[in-house]
Order: C-alpha cells, then structure tokens, then sequence
C-alpha cells in the first residue's frame, strides 16, 4: 500500500474509490499527568504523552489503510492527520485521504 501526502502519483493512472479514514480516541492518565505537569515547570520534552500520540498516529493509520483494503485500493493519496477534543482529558486523532486502484 503506497501512503503519501502528495494528491497523485506521478507517472501512474489510477482511480478513485473513496474517501477512507481511521481514528482513535484517547484520555489522559492521571499518573502521566502528574508526571507532565512537573516537568512543564523544568520544561523539556513531555516523553508519555509523545509515545501516546505516537501509538494513536499509528493506529489511526492502520485503520485507514485496512479501510483502504478492504475496497481493494493500491494506495491513498492526500493523507492528512488532525486532532480535536473530545470532552476534557480525552483528545480525537483522526486520519484520512482518498483511496485509488492502479489502472
């Protein structure tokens, strides 16, 4: 499966199935909480909460992409990542693009 940010692949001709996606919710931990408040004040990198974003990115991904196979696409085009939230202390990661078959 070819991923790409990109609206086309160059050199290839291809059409579009439909829009495909995947999200994922998440809430926060009150012990990684903790955790990040105290470092805010020392500041630096806040590392659980970028792991945890890190392992949604790539299950939103995931859910896109077996989204993407189960209509029998080649790859996705013009994929993008977005987030919003929920209620507080839960967050929304969300993916989408457009699925294309290889002519």
């Amino acid at each position: 499966m070819i991923l790409t940010t990109a609206y086309e692949v160059p050199g290839k001709d291809y059409e579009i199935i439909a829009l495909v996606n995947g999200n994922t919710v998440q809430s926060k931990n009150a012990f990684k909480d903790i955790g990040a408040g105290l470092k805010s004040i020392v500041g630096g990198e806040l590392g659980s909460y970028k792991k945890m974003i890190s392992e949604a990115r790539e299950t939103v991904t995931e859910r896109m992409v077996q989204m993407a196979e189960d209509l029998g696409a080649d790859a996705i085009i013009g994929i993008r990542y977005g987030s919003s939230s929920i209620m507080e202390g839960a967050s929304e990661l969300f993916a989408y693009g457009t699925a294309i078959k290889f002519k």
